[in-house]
């Protein structure tokens, strides 16, 4: 049988997506991946060096999606940065939701220390690219080196937050999702009225709903 002319990269991401499910494990090589999909070995090389650096694409473009599809809302374009958070949260879980089982196969092994893996590496700075134009406005220290400081630590903030909410959506099984859609809410209204120096009240909000869950879990 010929050789597959025409591949393109999400050609390779969703043979590589299905493989994955369907035997549970990455391929065993390049090679054999290429053969079992009737295309040429150097194919997979025009897109990615290798099997780390396509996983770590999948990641960048659930984001890409998420994002084109909001930027495409003339709604999203008018609201204030933690509605387009809170829009963003909502449309990229959609899209890890409809890829739930290689999302969860991907990261289950990693729950424990999500930030240090590197599959999420390009997620990472798609995100936080994304919180540094948002314009959020923190604490005007009237310094630049606070106001990096400050930058960086928003940043690295948001990152954990993400974290943490992928860590709750793996774990919920909750009928569509529901308590993750809570947790999203709770979550990014906590962390901006934190910023505005006003936290109390979500803060004890949240933590209630933690605590609840963590009861209910055990």
């Amino acid at each position: 049988m010929a050789k597959k002319k025409s591949i393109k990269e999400s050609d390779i991401i969703s043979f590589y997506m299905d493989y994955v499910l369907s035997h549970g494990e990455q391929p065993k090589s390049v090679y054999a991946f290429a053969k079992h999909n009737n295309f040429e070995e150097q194919k997979f090389y025009e897109f990615f060096g290798s099997f780390e650096t396509l996983e770590q694409a999948v990641f960048k473009i659930f984001f890409d999606n998420a994002h084109d599809v909001l930027e495409k809302s003339e709604d999203y374009l008018t609201f204030d940065p933690r509605n387009k958070l809170l829009s963003f949260y909502y449309t990229f879980f959609e899209i890890l939701t409809a890829n739930r089982s290689y999302v969860v196969h991907v990261l289950e092994e990693n729950k424990d220390q999500l930030k240090s893996i590197k599959t999420l590496s390009k997620l990472k700075q798609r995100f936080t690219n994304y919180i540094e134009h948002l314009n959020i406005k923190t604490v005007d220290f009237k310094q630049d080196q606070f106001e990096r400081i400050q930058k960086r630590g928003l940043k690295e903030t948001a990152w954990l937050q993400l974290l943490l909410t992928m860590k709750f959506w793996i774990n919920d099984t909750s009928p569509s999702f529901e308590k993750t859609d809570l947790f999203i809410e709770k979550s990014v209204r906590a962390s901006f009225d934190l910023i505005d120096t006003s936290p109390i009240k979500s803060l004890i909000d949240l933590g209630k709903f933690l605590y609840k869950e963590k009861m209910h879990m055990n």
